[in-house]
């Protein structure tokens, strides 16, 4: 554990009855750093988030603030804040009175609430509203009457909880880069639960990403999402592609054996530990690259063979379902191949992920005559 962390969660686990909801949770996190648990429904993020809070007790395990145990401390013991999902405003209050509730529980004076509610709604763009209540506004003013709430009791950590899901999509979008750019101005610490993956990474400084009450990785966006430790950190950060290949490791390379729908390729091992057989191989649809039958293809990755099953336009680009074998693909392309007419997809191999097969068998023999091409 690092010496230096501001908030550690130390074997965290918890259960609800004889349900498992949080095992071996280990986690620092820095001041000042804004960090994103990402997961599906279910994989214990919300459940993480109330331990914080105080909402619920672990079972086993700890949680410090500043080298200080609060793991039995309540929620406003803490030198934490936490906003909802459905921002829980008092509804007969008007924005002012609801940003200064919490003040007003620790029994600040009048004078002091007054100054902090109007430097809140200064600086979240609330002024002239200070008078209207929660009916009277949209879903973003909403937002940001609780975010204001919580910030204005001066926390040390705020907590999130899913607070952009009820925004329609074109303000989330704008929402998002103005709370993160709030929390770099304020150097608050910040923990954010979604599940949604494109807002942890253009959000949050580390993502952590949990499974089944367990941390599957955790890392930058740009390491979680190009080095995934495991098949499901991949199709969770959108490699649902899934195709199996047969290979073996070769010094620095992994090679992959010409198949039914698949040329022979080759994927530098950047140290994973492959071994020889059949390897889960996950990938993006706009990774992949659409060419007709017969083009020849040079270099690393792989290139599979496949007939196109279904067109559709997105925007931006045209999607295709592609059947390769007995599965189907999805795979973009900057102009629309017919349904029926037979294709090659090349996936390069820095976008290309392998992963041992739970189902691992000795592959048979592979020709290394010239692993550096994919043969046509």
């Amino acid at each position: 554990m690092s010496q230096g962390a501001f908030l550690e969660l130390r074997s965290v686990a918890c259960r609800y009855g004889n349900t498992q909801v949080l095992e071996d949770i280990d986690l620092n996190i820095e001041r000042g750093e804004f960090v994103a648990l990402l997961g599906s429904s279910g994989c214990g993020k919300t459940t993480l988030l109330r331990v914080l809070a105080g909402f619920v007790t672990p079972s086993s395990g700890s949680v410090s603030v500043r080298h200080r145990e609060v793991t039995h401390l309540p929620p406003d013991k803490r030198g934490m804040a936490l906003v909802f999902q459905s921002y829980a405003l008092w509804p007969h209050m008007t924005v002012a009175q609801n940003i200064g509730y919490g003040l007003k529980l620790k029994k600040v004076q009048r004078s002091e609430i007054d100054k902090r509610v109007s430097a809140m709604q200064s600086l979240l763009g609330l002024d002239g509203l200070g008078a209207r209540k929660p009916a009277a506004l949209s879903g973003g003013q909403r937002q940001r009457v609780a975010l204001g709430r919580a910030l204005a009791v001066d926390p040390e950590i705020l907590l999130l909880d899913e607070p952009l899901s009820n925004l329609d999509a074109r303000i989330r979008l704008s929402v998002r880069h103005e709370l993160r750019a709030l929390q770099k101005r304020l150097g608050i610490t910040a923990v954010h639960v979604t599940h949604d993956r494109e807002e942890a990474m253009v959000m949050a400084d580390r993502i952590v990403i949990l499974n089944a009450g367990r941390i599957a990785q955790q890392g930058t966006p740009e390491e979680v999402y190009n080095r995934p430790a495991s098949a499901f950190v991949a199709a969770f950060m959108g490699a649902e592609n899934v195709i199996s290949l047969t290979g073996a490791p070769d010094g620095n390379d992994f090679v992959i054996a010409a198949g039914p729908t698949n040329a022979a390729g080759h994927v530098a091992l950047m140290g994973r530990d492959l071994v020889q057989g059949t390897v889960e191989a996950r990938f993006r649809p706009e990774a992949a690259q659409i060419l007709s039958a017969e083009t020849a293809v040079v270099g690393s990755g792989v290139t599979l063979d496949g007939e196109i099953a279904a067109v559709s336009y997105p925007g931006g680009h045209w999607r295709h379902a592609v059947r390769v074998g007995d599965r189907e693909i999805m795979a973009d392309a900057t102009r629309a191949f017919e349904p029926g007419e037979r294709v090659r997809v090349h996936v390069p191999a820095d976008a290309l992920f392998l992963f041992n097969s739970p189902s691992t068998e000795p592959a048979n023999a592979i020709s290394r005559a010239s692993p550096g091409k994919v043969h046509a």
